[in-house]
């Protein structure tokens, strides 16, 4: 109906996600690749990218001494 009319009108069709899980898994899975890549660049720091895999690297290696 025409709201301004009252007459009889076509509505247009639009689409209604009844379930949003599987967006909302994409987006989780998207903030947990961000908190993430946080979490190593705050642990192992670093200007570039080699310097941080240098970093990550002197980790595992101190790891598997003990």
């Amino acid at each position: 109906i025409d709201v301004a009319t009252g007459e009889a009108a076509k509505a247009h069709h639009q689409r209604s996600d009844v379930c949003a899980v599987p967006a909302a898994g994409i987006v989780a899975e998207a903030m947990v690749a961000l908190v993430l890549a946080d979490a190593v660049a705050e642990k192992f720091g670093g200007d570039s990218v080699p310097e941080t895999r240098r970093n990550v690297e002197s980790y595992l290696d101190a790891l598997s001494i003990r």
